[in-house]
C-alpha cells in the first residue's frame, strides 16, 4: 500500500527555514523524501538546518525576502518545485497607539509582502508546477485579538485573505492553496516574547491551551499534510493548530 504522505520525488521550498517551525518544517519534509531548497536570512543557521537533513540533493539559499534582490536570487536559484511552504516571518508586541510607521511596514514587508512577491514571481516565471500545493503558515492572532499584536494580526490576516483568493486562481493549474493558523509554539519567537511580558501573564496565557504550547514538529507535521497527496482534495482552507484554544 502506498503511502499517502510520502513527499518521495518531490522538490519542496521552505522559507524561513533557518530556526524554529521554518527549520522543522524542513527536516519533517526531508524525512518524508522531499528534496529541499531552504530559504533563510542568517547564513549560518541555514547551514545548521542542511546539516539535519535527510537524504540528498538538497540546496540552502541565503537572502532576505524583503529585498527584490534576495526574491531574484532565490526564484532563479530554484528548480521546478513541488510545493511551497511560506513559513519566513516575524512578530511584533506593541500597542497600537505606539505602532510607528516603521515598524509597522517592515512587518508588512516581512509577513505579507515578501511571501506574496515571492509566490507571484514563482508563478509568474513557472516555477510552481501543476498539482502542486503552495502552504502559508499564518497565526490564530486575527482571530483572537491579543491586546499589543494589532500589526502582528493584521499582517496574519492578509495572509488569510490572501490564501481564500489564490486558492480560486490556481486552481485552473490544479495547484492547491493552504494556510495553517498555529497558536503558541515553542520556538525562539515565543521565548523572546515571553521574555518581555510579566511571569504570571505567561503562566495564564499558558493555562489558556487545553493541549499546552504546541511543539516546531506540530506545525510541521501539518505542514506536510498539507503538502503530500494526502491533502490532494483539499484547498482554500484555514487550519488552525492551537491545542484547542479556540
Amino acid at each position: 500500500m502506498s503511502n499517502p504522505f510520502s513527499l518521495n520525488g518531490q522538490t519542496i521550498l521552505v522559507t524561513g527555514a533557518s530556526s524554529g517551525i521554518g527549520r522543522q518544517i524542513a527536516i519533517s519534509v526531508s524525512q518524508m523524501g522531499g528534496r529541499l531548497v531552504i530559504a533563510g536570512r542568517n547564513a549560518e543557521r541555514l547551514q545548521q538546518t542542511l546539516e539535519r537533513l535527510s537524504g540528498e540533493g538538497h540546496q540552502a539559499i541565503q537572502g532576505d525576502l524583503a529585498t527584490p534582490e534576495g526574491r531574484e536570487r532565490l526564484i532563479a536559484a530554484c528548480p521546478p518545485l513541488n510545493g511551497l511552504a511560506n513559513n519566513a516571518g516575524t512578530a511584533l508586541l506593541r500597542p497600537f497607539k505606539f505602532t510607528d510607521d516603521e515598524r509597522l511596514e517592515n512587518l508588512f514587508d516581512i509577513n505579507f509582502f515578501a511571501p506574496f512577491k515571492l509566490t507571484r514571481d514563482l508563478v509568474k516565471k513557472k516555477k510552481i508546477l501543476p498539482g502542486a500545493s503552495i502552504v502559508f503558515i499564518s497565526s490564530i492572532a486575527p482571530l483572537v485579538g491579543t491586546a499589543g499584536l494589532s500589526a502582528y494580526s493584521s499582517t496574519k490576516a492578509a495572509i488569510n485573505g490572501l490564501t481564500r483568493t489564490l486558492s480560486r486562481e490556481l486552481v485552473s493549474s490544479k495547484i492547491r492553496v493552504n494556510a495553517i493558523s498555529p497558536g503558541m509554539v515553542k520556538t525562539e519567537m515565543a521565548d523572546q516574547l515571553e521574555n518581555i511580558i510579566d511571569s504570571e501573564l505567561a503562566a495564564a496565557d499558558t493555562a489558556r491551551y487545553p493541549l499546552g504550547y504546541g511543539e516546531p514538529e506540530d506545525v510541521a507535521n501539518a505542514t506536510v499534510f498539507l503538502l503530500s497527496p494526502a491533502s490532494r482534495w483539499i484547498t482554500g482552507i484555514n487550519l488552525i493548530a492551537d491545542g484547542g484554544l479556540l
